[in-house]
């Protein structure tokens, strides 16, 4: 790994970027990085985009990452990855949730919502099309999606030895631990093809 890695997440407001932000970031705090962290929200409350910033490592100085500096973008929908595909240095990687929202202007009918956005983004960067919001319907709660998408991070960059459990536990609401843990073990399945026990 490099002395400092950088990850990008964007998503639209609502989606719960800013909670895996920092489940992350205390991870990594936790594992004896030096960390740094800076979110910017445009109209977040409601489905306006959000980008949060981690970078990790030996030292680091900084929390922001510059266009052409992630080693890792962290997207929640798809047309978010495209707005922020800037961000991703060449030979970085990118994590997609396969899940389209509307912004506003496709919802009052002055702009059609892109077609075939993953398809151009696997041809430009290594891309993994993670089918999120389906494995949390599946698990029961739409809304553990962003755990999901932050177990695919851990296990694709190499971090599944920290405590994650524990932190996810300490970090969200009790009677949510139990199923924020098990998208997160999902997440991390959709890495790893082989099946671990859960």
């Amino acid at each position: 790994m490099p002395d400092v890695t950088s990850v990008v997440f964007v998503g639209v407001g609502g989606q719960g970027t800013i909670l895996v932000t920092s489940i992350f970031s205390l991870g990594l705090v936790a594992a004896g990085y030096d960390v740094k962290t800076s979110e910017i929200h445009g109209l977040s409350q409601r489905g306006g985009s959000v980008n949060a910033h981690v970078r990790f490592g030996r030292k680091v100085h900084s929390p922001i990452v510059g266009d052409g500096g992630a080693d890792v973008l962290v997207a929640f929908e798809v047309v978010e990855a495209l707005r922020g595909l800037p961000f991703l240095k060449p030979g970085g990687r990118l994590i997609v949730n396969n899940l389209e929202i509307a912004p506003s202007p496709v919802l009052t009918g002055r702009m059609k919502y892109p077609k075939g956005v993953i398809q151009l983004l696997s041809s430009k960067v290594d891309t993994t099309v993670v089918n999120a919001h389906d494995i949390a319907m599946g698990l029961g709660n739409v809304r553990v999606m962003n755990l999901v998408l932050l177990g695919t991070l851990v296990e694709a960059i190499g971090l599944g030895n920290i405590a994650w459990g524990a932190i996810i536990a300490s970090t969200v609401k009790k009677d949510l631990v139990d199923i924020n843990i098990a998208a997160f073990k999902a997440g991390r399945r959709t890495i790893a093809h082989h099946h671990q026990a859960a």
